[in-house]
């Protein structure tokens, strides 16, 4: 077997030929299973490299959204919508980075009720390495050029678009 516990075939392709010989050819079914593993091997890379700073990509995602916003806080609730995950995601990923002491929650002084996740010292500090070295390891993507880079992007948004992922600022009046 060669290194790495890599396969001497791509079990993909192969995957693909038993099926269309049992159901007929499929690239949709060939195209998502391509994608599907690509995540997994992309998350596996990008988590690999946050580690050291005691996070996952989904803690790094929530920590770069508040490096973004003018306040370094939002409200829980526009960190799921931004990050477009669950509530229970949300609390979990925010629980986590406090234990961690790279986000405090604080009262929502525009609404009483409502909680804010704001980011600490310690976590802009984290989110600036972690940034860092995703770069300098082109977050898992440096097999590709930056052309591919900007033609993947390109054909997922248009699947992300079909989906209803968000609406197309060519096909109407959406505000952001």
């Amino acid at each position: 077997m060669p290194k790495d516990h890599s396969l001497d075939f791509d079990p993909i392709q192969r995957a693909f030929e038993s099926w269309t010989a049992r159901w007929g050819e499929s690239t949709s079914m060939l195209a998502v299973t391509s994608v599907m593993r690509a995540q997994q091997l992309l998350l596996a890379r990008v988590d690999a490299v946050v580690k050291p700073y005691g996070l996952t990509f989904a803690r790094y995602e929530a920590l770069v959204l508040l490096t973004f916003s003018r306040a370094g806080a939002l409200p829980l609730s526009k960190i799921g919508q931004r990050l477009q995950v669950h509530p229970t995601s949300v609390t979990n990923i925010i629980d986590r980075l406090e234990k961690s002491g790279l986000v405090a929650r604080r009262p929502n002084p525009a609404d009483g009720r409502g909680t804010l996740a704001e980011i600490t010292d310690k976590g802009r500090d984290a989110v600036e390495q972690a940034t860092r070295d995703l770069m300098a390891e082109e977050f898992g993507m440096a097999a590709l050029s930056p052309e591919q880079h900007r033609e993947l992007f390109t054909v997922l948004r248009d699947l992300r678009v079909a989906a209803g992922d968000f609406q197309d600022p060519k096909d109407g009046d959406s505000k952001d």
